[in-house]
């Protein structure tokens, strides 16, 4: 497996190129390389297929994408990721999108958590407390679409009632630019993974 930073990739590749053949395969987690990049400066013809997980995995519970063109080599992967969370097989081209959505993601959802619990705060609970029922309510409502295999907005509808607080509270959200907020937050993030993929220095 190849995770290290971008800029050491070539290093590596040449430390492990003479143990590389074809029945071995390497499976890259590095941001912004492509499959054609390092299949480049490999002196054999080994399969490779790109995996980008999320920091989850510790727990088991990761969101890893995977793209390969090698369908042994995805097999494989799939069977390796799947016990540590859920996988998707995609093109590689959405690889940089992946990022973004899955391992950036982890990010924005811990600073909704932390606006929740801040906000519960500001009604009352300890901020022990608030952040509990926070994570639990996340943890709850990304269940109830997994399980339920619905749309988020079916899920909110049975939440809102007719001149109810959610409602009130959401409409408020949106006025403040809530969603636009996020989706200009995800989109700025994958112009600069962008940047970063043509050659521009930069973390994930």
């Amino acid at each position: 497996m190849l995770c290290v930073q971008p800029n050491q990739l070539g290093e590596v590749l040449e430390e492990i190129n003479e143990s590389l053949t074809e029945n071995k395969l390497l499976i890259s987690v590095i941001t912004g390389i492509s499959i054609e990049k390092i299949a480049a400066q490999l002196t054999t013809q080994t399969p490779v297929v790109r995996a980008m997980p999320n920091t989850a995995i510790a727990i088991g519970e990761s969101m890893t994408c995977i793209s390969s063109s090698n369908a042994e080599g995805l097999e494989i992967t799939k069977n390796l990721f799947d016990a540590l969370g859920k996988t998707l097989i995609i093109e590689e081209e959405l690889m940089q999108a992946a990022t973004v959505l899955g391992a950036s993601g982890i990010a924005f959802f811990m600073r909704y958590l932390r606006a929740a619990s801040q906000g519960g705060v500001q009604m009352g609970f300890d901020a022990k407390d608030a952040q509990l029922i926070a994570m639990q309510t996340a943890k709850g409502a990304a269940s109830l679409v997994l399980e339920n295999h619905s749309h988020p907005e079916v899920e909110i509808d049975k939440v809102t009632t007719p001149q109810g607080c959610t409602i009130e509270g959401l409409n408020e959200m949106e006025h403040q630019g809530f969603s636009s907020a996020l989706i200009r937050g995800i989109k700025t993030s994958f112009y600069r993974i962008t940047k970063m993929k043509k050659g521009t220095n930069g973390d994930v």
